[in-house]
């Protein structure tokens, strides 16, 4: 079986030559060892030295086989449209309060994974929130030690 044994974080290798692709939702994106198959069939060991954060675009280096490039599923999310950048800032704390991941999106709406506690919170804030499907890539996250997100939630609590 081919194994998977290391994360190349995009624009580090050549996306033009990717010999597959895998399409995972943010969960499948953070592994460390699980049996898997790519998008054409072909199941492959993902066999990282530690659970490691992929995002969409980077790839995963298949020994002696090429590099299959890591495209992000869309899943069931909620956005949120803001009216101003204080109540993006506010939703954002209670959101984050809650250690809820979210990804912040170019136009300063917030996208979380959808969750019916979370939309009654936001409903209950003033705010509304629309169900819908996308690629889910949220913020990494201020605490890690080592040079690659998701080596260490490391902050003395």
């Amino acid at each position: 079986m081919l194994r998977a044994t290391t994360v190349l974080p995009a624009g580090t290798w050549p996306a033009d030559a990717a010999t597959g692709s895998v399409t995972l939702t943010w969960e499948d994106r953070h592994r460390r060892r699980i049996r898997m198959a790519d998008d054409a069939g072909q199941s492959f060991l993902l066999d990282l030295d530690r659970p490691t954060a992929m995002a969409d675009g980077d790839g995963l280096a298949l020994e002696g086989a090429g590099v299959l490039r890591i495209m992000a599923a869309a899943e069931p999310v909620l956005e949120v449209a803001c009216q101003s950048a204080a109540e993006a800032a506010r939703v954002a704390w209670h959101l984050g309060n809650r250690h809820t991941p979210i990804q912040v999106l170019a136009d300063g709406g917030l996208r979380l994974r959808d969750d019916h506690v979370l939309a009654g919170m936001l409903r209950h804030l003033g705010v509304e929130s629309i169900r819908c499907h996308a690629p889910f890539e949220p913020e990494p996250g201020a605490y890690f030690a080592g040079p690659t997100p998701g080596d260490g939630h490391n902050h003395g609590h």
